[in-house]
């Protein structure tokens, strides 16, 4: 298995071995578009993995911060109630870049910058760019993905 991320048209395919694509899911990438470097807020390219797997068997909703569940379940009043809060739902695949001085290492490191694909409130999602440089997915397309993928899955992010 392998996962492919396309900036370009905001979807993330699943694809086998044989290089049939399984799944596309919409997805939303960064509003500022894509980059490397550590606080950019920009989506990185190139080859990535998995490099965890956070939330298995969690509620849909669940909410994250710094990857662990605080015990609330999103619902929209708490949206509406905080605005402006980039909320980390369901499930995390934590990435981490494999190309050293591109997206690993240093003021690149894409793992260090804290970049997942996770889930995000599905009445506000749009397949647009959106994010603060994460992938964020539907959260039952992403408990989906969540439970096809293996950690060390590769992940490519293409602009």
């Amino acid at each position: 298995m392998r996962i492919k991320i396309n900036i370009k048209s905001q979807t993330l395919e699943l694809i086998d071995e044989s290089g049939e694509v399984l799944h596309v899911y919409p997805v939303s990438t960064a509003l500022r578009g894509v980059g490397e470097l550590r606080g950019s807020q920009c989506t990185p390219r190139g080859e990535h993995i998995v490099r965890a797997k956070i939330g298995a068997d969690r509620k849909i909703n669940t909410v994250f911060v710094g990857r662990r569940p605080t015990g609330e379940i999103y619902s929209p009043e708490m949206g509406l109630a905080n605005p402006e809060r980039d909320w980390i739902l369901t499930r995390i695949l934590w990435l981490s870049g494999t190309e050293p001085g591109f997206n690993r290492l240093g003021q690149r490191d894409t793992m260090r910058r804290y970049i997942y694909i996770h889930g995000t409130p599905d009445e506000t999602f749009r397949q647009h760019p959106a994010s603060h440089g994460c992938v964020r997915m539907r959260n039952a397309d992403l408990v989906e993905l969540f439970d096809l993928v293996p950690i060390y899955t590769p992940v490519t992010i293409i602009a």
